[in-house]
């Protein structure tokens, strides 16, 4: 199956007004910021667009992360996979390391000084230096390589499926695993992932929907609605899906983006 093609699926649960996006995963409900919530349904946020910037429609993006003033971009496809530094005015990639053609980059995150980059079906992630980009080591994992993020302590890894592990970023051995649900049905697809104010964000591969979930449970805690976030007049053959979250945690700001999207958003939730 190829991942960044948009899949028509009728299993992702996502519990905006009671409607599974399997059925219209484009529409969003009537006035979700104005949605009364009880205490059974999961919170529901929408979203205002605060700046927006240029983005390489060559990048398929598959992890992002903000630091020290420019992004940090994983891209994928087999023969096109890169890790790079971006600058975020103007989207010009500042520094780029090619991944071998063999390999289908995927998610990306920063700890310890070290950038750590894993891979879809290849069971491989590699290990750079932060300010180099050298390649240092490579490491195995079981499984596909979907999302990576961290919490400072473990590295935060998603696979397509409903679970997220918590991994030594020495060894690579699972420390603990998570389930994502909401109201006990179980979220899959879960794609890139970042961590932001002690909670894990996650694209939902192929729909318009990012949910954040409690590390310590798996509970989805809210689910915000990116429907219509990229304008119809800026998709072109080739623009894919909703992929790519960002946050710049000393100026509390939240970037989103897609796999060829022209344009990176900073964002601000609303209720």
């Amino acid at each position: 199956m190829y991942k960044g093609v948009f899949p028509l699926f009728g299993f992702i649960l996502v519990l905006l007004s009671g409607c599974n996006p399997s059925s219209a995963p484009q529409t969003p409900p009537t006035n979700p910021a104005k949605a009364q919530a009880t205490s059974t349904e999961t919170p529901k946020y929408s979203f205002e667009v605060i700046n927006t910037f240029s983005h390489d429609t060559n990048a398929f993006t598959q992890g992002l992360i903000f630091l020290n003033g420019a992004l940090l971009e994983s891209t994928g496809l087999n023969g096109q996979s890169t890790l790079r530094k971006v600058d975020l005015k103007t989207g010009a990639v500042l520094k780029q390391v090619e991944v071998p053609p063999q390999y289908f980059a995927e998610g990306m995150t920063v700890l310890n000084g070290k950038i750590f980059q894993v891979t879809w079906q290849n069971h491989e992630g590699f290990v750079y230096d932060l300010e180099t980009f050298q390649l240092e080591r490579q490491f195995l994992y079981d499984g596909e390589g979907w999302g990576l993020t961290t919490d400072g302590e473990s590295l935060i890894l998603s696979d397509g499926t409903d679970q997220i592990r918590f991994l030594d970023p020495i060894t690579m051995k699972v420390r603990r695993t998570i389930k994502v649900y909401d109201h006990d049905h179980p979220f899959n697809r879960l794609n890139e992932l970042e961590y932001v104010k002690g909670e894990i964000y996650a694209n939902i591969w192929g729909a318009n929907f990012i949910v954040r979930i409690d590390p310590a449970t798996g509970k989805v805690l809210g689910v915000i609605n990116f429907t219509g976030l990229l304008a119809p007049q800026d998709y072109r053959p080739g623009t894919d899906v909703l992929n790519g979250i960002a946050y710049d945690a000393a100026g509390d700001r939240l970037f989103v983006t897609g796999k060829r999207w022209p344009k990176l958003f900073e964002v601000r939730l609303k209720e």
